[in-house]
């Protein structure tokens, strides 16, 4: 069995070496053909799938991870698919991704910095749909000692241009220690602090337009419930 840290030696030429320990980002994982199924699959789901936040909305696939374990659901086959082809390259050490969400950004829309939390597998695994965005890394807050300085322009530290059909892979210290957003606006300039320029085919001074965006961020949730308990029973 591989250390828990480490992917299968054919993914180290996508790490993001600007960027922390560890990013890999890997340009045209899947198929024009397979994004065109899959943006159908995702509005094939039923309205009530659809979770309406602030900025964007939600399908959420496998159970809802809760700290006391996941009362797992099944995950249809045209998810399970990708579900497995992540595992096997060794993002989850060994185990099966076992959870799925779905999230729809339309053009404009974007999510606050944030960490996913310790009811996931420290690994995060994202699939894009449709349209490009820039993803924004953050120092988290106690790092800086001076409360002045503690806005989020100056906590930023660079971002990752991700493109439809890429797999993003972040795990380490790009997974348990920063902070990641997507900043709500229609069009990104791209600049030297886009860690994955190259890599991932934008251009300094580049301007992107957004449009609507669909991703699938597949994570292994360790903690299920074993059993169906009925729930409010102690």
């Amino acid at each position: 069995m591989e250390h828990p840290a480490c992917i299968l030696e054919d993914l180290k030429q996508f790490i993001v070496n600007g960027a922390p320990p560890t990013a890999y980002y890997i340009p045209d994982f899947i198929t024009e053909d397979e994004e065109a199924y899959l943006l159908q699959q995702v509005y094939k789901s039923p309205k009530t799938k659809w979770t309406q936040l602030s900025g964007r909305r939600l399908q959420n696939w496998g159970g809802l991870p809760h700290p006391k374990g996941m009362l797992p659901e099944k995950i249809p086959d045209w998810l399970q698919t990708y579900c497995e082809r992540i595992s096997h390259l060794g993002a989850f050490s060994g185990k099966t991704a076992n959870h799925i969400l779905v999230n729809e950004y339309k053009q404009g829309e974007g999510i606050m910095p944030h960490e996913d939390g310790p009811l996931y597998h420290p690994t995060v695994t994202t699939i894009s749909l449709g349209s490009h965005t820039l993803l924004d890394f953050y120092a988290p807050i106690s790092s800086l000692e001076d409360d002045s300085l503690q806005t989020e322009e100056n906590r930023f530290l660079f971002s990752l241009l991700v493109k439809p059909r890429s797999l993003l892979i972040l795990q380490d210290e790009m997974y348990q220690r920063l902070l990641h957003g997507i900043q709500p606006c229609a069009e990104d300039m791209l600049t030297d602090k886009v860690a994955n320029l190259s890599a991932a085919g934008g251009l300094q001074d580049e301007t992107l337009t957004r449009g609507t965006r669909v991703s699938l961020t597949i994570r292994h949730v360790p903690k299920v419930m074993k059993n169906r308990l009925i729930l409010g029973r102690k």
